[in-house]
């Protein structure tokens, strides 16, 4: 049914938790696609003895080449992209199939509900490391946290039909290592006319935020916001606030933005912002 695409940076310790999590909790027949980059923590040879479909790299890619790589190689209908970090709940893809059923065409962009220490849709502490992960604790009582269906999403992990993944060319690589990588991919559906951005409650990922191919320091986050800002002409915050409605509750397809005195306000922050980065390296 689904593609899973999953790029990893020495990260083995985490990475076998997500690949044992799909393993144990889902319903369908996916096929999971793992880039390995470097691969000098027994990665590769992990994915390799487990007969994963894989693709390897000797040197890091970033976030985004690595997802395109490991994308190229998907036979599904449908590519999910996944962190290397995330342990997958049960009956997660069932939940998607269920949603893809209501759907009418394939211009969609289906999200999960992240679950975690912090800084996720759900603080649900069942550990920060692999070493204090309580997977039992998380079994037991991941049901009685909710969220609720949202709007806007943009985090992963995320599902697209395989032929609008195509279509816009995936991640766009000068995005790498990553930061701002996922609202610019949203941009590029949007401008295909997808409306139907939708997180849904009931997928849920428990997710530690180790971050391994994309390291959220000043000059990550600065430099794939001003790509963006560039880009595009606006800001990440104000593509999510006005486009997205990010987080809000789902009502359905989203609207053009209504362009009043507050979105033009914003947009002339933005457009002074991006005169600004003309000025810096």
């Amino acid at each position: 049914m689904f593609s899973i695409a999953i790029p990893t940076l020495n990260n083995f310790n985490y990475l076998k938790i997500t690949l044992e999590s799909l393993k144990k909790n889902s319903t369908l027949d996916n096929e999971i696609i793992v880039h390995v980059n470097e691969g000098n923590d027994g990665s590769l040879e992990y994915v390799k003895k487990n007969n994963y479909l894989h693709t390897f790299s000797k040197e890091r890619l970033g976030l985004c080449s690595s997802t395109n790589s490991a994308a190229k190689l998907a036979t599904k209908d449908y590519i999910l992209y996944s962190h290397d970090d995330m342990y997958f709940l049960p009956d997660w893809d069932q939940f998607l199939k269920e949603e893809l059923l209501k759907l009418k065409d394939n211009l969609f962009y289906l999200s999960g509900t992240m679950m975690g220490p912090s800084e996720q849709h759900i603080e649900f502490n069942c550990g920060d490391t692999y070493q204090n992960f309580d997977e039992k604790k998380l079994l037991q009582h991941y049901k009685n946290y909710n969220f609720y269906d949202h709007q806007g999403t943009h985090w992963a992990p995320h599902l697209i039909h395989r032929d609008l993944w195509n279509k816009i060319g995936g991640f766009s690589n000068e995005f790498d290592p990553g930061i701002g990588s996922d609202p610019d991919l949203n941009m590029k559906l949007w401008n295909e006319d997808v409306r139907y951005f939708k997180g849904i409650n009931n997928f849920k990922t428990y997710h530690f935020g180790s971050i391994s191919l994309r390291k959220k320091n000043d000059l990550t986050v600065n430099k794939g916001n001003r790509t963006f800002l560039k880009k595009w002409g606006m800001t990440p915050a104000f593509f999510k606030k006005y486009y997205l409605k990010t987080n809000n509750k789902f009502k359905g397809p989203l609207d053009n933005p209504k362009k009043n005195l507050y979105y033009y306000f914003e947009l002339f922050i933005c457009k002074a912002k991006l005169l600004f980065s003309k000025f810096q390296r």
